[in-house]
């Protein structure tokens, strides 16, 4: 299964307060070292143009150190948020993104500021039935407006490290699947 993984970058794109070592995007950096991880100068302070100024500094770091493999993101929460306002504004180098348990657009008053068609890459958007940063029917519905294959993940939570996932094993089934799904449809394109 790594080896789907080993024809992207893959980026890990935390939400708010950072994702802790007991967080599934931390145990997933611990199982693959090679994964990086989009570093925020305020984790305190939920910024949507710092963010994902951040998110696409990082993004470009990779082009300039002549990495050429196309990305995979891997976003959480606020990191959501700042990940799919990044892609919108270029897309080019994002092969997928997956995004889990995003936190409310309208929370933040930042509705306005995302994208309201479909994303420029395939994507995944996995909610939970009690999420408190966003309702399931919220975010399916961001999910269908941004075309994203939308994953019911049941009562989950916020999907973090207080859900008590560990490494979260049926998130990497999606990732893979994800990872899958973004190399044939490279392949189609090529």
């Amino acid at each position: 299964m790594t080896d789907a993984l080993a024809e992207f970058r893959v980026l890990i794109a935390p939400g708010l307060h950072n994702s802790g070592p007991d967080h599934w995007q931390s145990r997933w950096q611990r199982l693959f070292p090679a994964f990086e991880r989009v570093e925020q100068d305020d984790w305190e302070t939920p910024d949507l143009a710092r963010w994902s100024a951040r998110v696409s500094q990082v993004r470009q770091q990779g082009q300039q150190g002549r990495d050429g493999r196309p990305l995979l993101i891997v976003a959480h929460s606020f990191g959501c948020l700042a990940t799919v306002h990044s892609i919108a504004r270029d897309p080019s180098d994002v092969a997928a993104v997956l995004l889990v348990a995003p936190a409310d657009p309208e929370k933040f008053g930042v509705a306005d500021q995302l994208p309201q068609q479909a994303l420029a890459c395939p994507s995944v958007m996995v909610g939970s039935t009690n999420d408190p940063w966003m309702a399931a029917p919220r975010a399916a519905a961001w999910a269908q407006r941004w075309h994203s294959q939308f994953i019911d993940g049941g009562a989950l939570g916020h999907i973090n490290a207080e859900s008590g996932l560990g490494g979260w094993p049926a998130g990497l089934e999606i990732l893979y699947f994800l990872a899958e799904r973004a190399h044939n449809t490279q392949s189609r394109t090529q």
